[in-house]
């Protein structure tokens, strides 16, 4: 056996683990950000710019999956890593250290960007140490962490919001940083060879952010903050599709385009990020408005609401960690049908929700739906890595993230644009009129009902009246994420089988896992 691929399987484990623990630090960053923010505020001030906490956040990590995802095909995957880690790690110290909201808000935008690089580069490296037998199971790690960290994370979050300061969610990033960034720095190796011209397709990175930007800027703000046909949306909405169309001709002209538009002709590409886009529509328009119904409308306590959203999560673990050790008995096409076929059955059982559903009527339908999409991301994800080459694995890798995320934002928006509307229909054609200055509240932003000082203030003469029109709301959110399963059920139906005629050459300088009968100098 060569001392390289000695070395390799020694070490793989810790590159795995260190891996893992720089996702869990990015998975784990929102969740307990959710529970220091009151304190944050009333720290710093700056009320107004509460929402852009987690906004500026969430648009600088998706704006830099998809960047991140081309830069490991064509640099280093260790030196990218590296970075993506050091600047996640200083920008949370900066932000613990903030003096003020603006400044905080700003180092949120750095941890994004570090954040989608991680959340890129974990799965590129986690395939780079796996040989293609072992991704399943290796790459299902992967999956776990997102539920051990929402069984942490707000549990964290008040814990050391209540006996250290709140800037301690930011500095702990620091030392477990560290361990992640020598892990990778000492143990990895890459395999996969780099070209030796590099053609960075700086237009394309431009448009491509610009249009992500404006997109997912307009799921946030339209038919919320803006009417949908007021001036702003239309500016913005002309603006977003301005860059779209730009990009898509910049990219047919770029000699080594950010995103190969011949990828879309491949069936396991297209179908399957497709796929992962419907059930992270579906799954993450639950996630936003599954607490809305069962603390707004049938008046359970935040940590009921808690534990009922916890299935959701630990089901999507459960689900991708089993079928990771068994995919290879199935197919990765069976998997995916059987995930959206979960999905769909989670969905339909949620318009049976009423005003006497109970805390044990929810577990097993979100668990169901958590296993479907467990199920979903991880077969989608191998099927979207064999069909391109393998000198394209990041760009595969990150698109696929990438739809996860667009999937999510647009089916959150989607959802609360018509839960918005129907909600408000309802107050003021109701018998028993809501409090103006309540309904002004809602006006700004129905995420108000969630709050003890807006709960406190509702009389209790409308009480009833106010859960029904939230059940009857949120209803219209559980009929669309069931019609979007559905069509995701039919673009997983549509996935090629087995070893699709569309798998490009995605052979490896991997070294190949050891066998018993391998010996020292064979």
């Amino acid at each position: 056996m060569s001392t390289e691929r000695k070395s390799f399987q020694q070490n793989r484990s810790w590159i795995i683990a260190a891996s893992l623990l720089a996702l869990f630090l990015g998975a784990l960053d929102a969740l307990v950000m959710s529970a220091a923010m009151p304190t944050v505020i009333s720290d710093l001030g700056g009320l107004h710019l509460y929402a852009w906490a987690y906004s500026s956040y969430f648009l600088s990590r998706a704006v830099s999956l998809p960047i991140f995802g081309k830069l490991s095909d064509l640099y280093a995957v260790k030196k990218l890593f590296l970075f993506a880690i050091s600047l996640f790690v200083l920008s949370s110290v900066a932000a613990g250290a903030s003096p003020a909201m603006g400044f905080l808000v700003a180092m949120r935008v750095f941890q994004g960007l570090g954040t989608g690089g991680i959340f890129a580069l974990v799965y590129v490296v986690l395939s780079d140490v796996s040989t293609k037998d072992e991704r399943p199971k290796v790459l299902s790690f992967a999956s776990s962490i997102w539920g051990i960290a929402s069984l942490v994370g707000p549990t964290l979050g008040g814990f050391i919001v209540t006996w250290f300061s709140w800037r301690w969610i930011f500095y702990i990033n620091l030392p477990l940083g560290l361990f992640s960034f020598l892990g990778i720095a000492i143990f990895f190796k890459e395999f996969r060879e780099k070209p030796k011209e590099v053609y960075l397709d700086w237009a394309g990175v431009t448009l491509l952010t610009g249009f992500i930007l404006g997109l997912l800027t307009l799921v946030m703000v339209a038919g919320r903050d803006f009417p949908w046909r007021s001036f702003e949306v239309l500016c913005l909405s002309t603006l977003t599709l301005a860059m779209g169309m730009g990009f898509y001709f910049a990219e047919r002209r770029a000699k080594d385009p950010m995103i190969d538009f011949r990828f879309f002709r491949y069936p396991g590409f297209a179908l399957g990020n497709a796929t992962t886009f419907c059930a992270s529509f579906a799954i993450f328009a639950m996630f936003a408005y599954g607490p809305l119904f069962l603390q707004g409308g049938r008046g359970f306590s935040p940590i009921q609401v808690g534990y009922a959203m916890l299935s959701l999560s630990l089901g999507w673990s459960v689900g991708a960690m089993a079928i990771g050790r068994t995919m290879h008995r199935f197919g990765k096409k069976k998997v995916a049908i059987t995930g959206s076929l979960l999905m769909i059955t989670g969905c339909a059982l949620t318009l049976g929700f009423s005003g006497t559903t109970t805390m044990l009527d929810c577990f097993p339908v979100f668990f169901v739906q958590g296993a479907g999409m467990g199920f979903i991301s991880l077969s989608t994800l191998l099927i979207v890595q064999e069909s391109l080459d393998a000198k394209d694995l990041g760009v595969g890798t990150s698109f696929h993230q990438f739809s996860r995320t667009i999937g999510g934002a647009i089916g959150v928006g989607v959802c609360g644009g018509f839960v918005t509307t129907r909600l408000l229909n309802r107050l003021e054609n109701a018998e028993t009129a809501l409090p103006e200055t309540l309904m002004t509240q809602l006006q700004g932003g129905i995420e108000h009902l969630l709050q003890p000082e807006f709960q406190a203030i509702v009389p209790d003469a409308i009480v009833d009246t106010l859960q029904s029109a939230v059940m009857d709301s949120v209803f219209s959110t559980f009929v669309i994420a069931l019609l979007v399963s559905i069509i995701g059920l039919g673009t997983a139906l549509a996935l090629p089988g087995h070893q699709q005629e569309d798998v490009r050459d995605h052979s490896m300088a991997l070294p190949q896992p050891l066998r018993e009968d391998d010996h020292d100098g064979k």
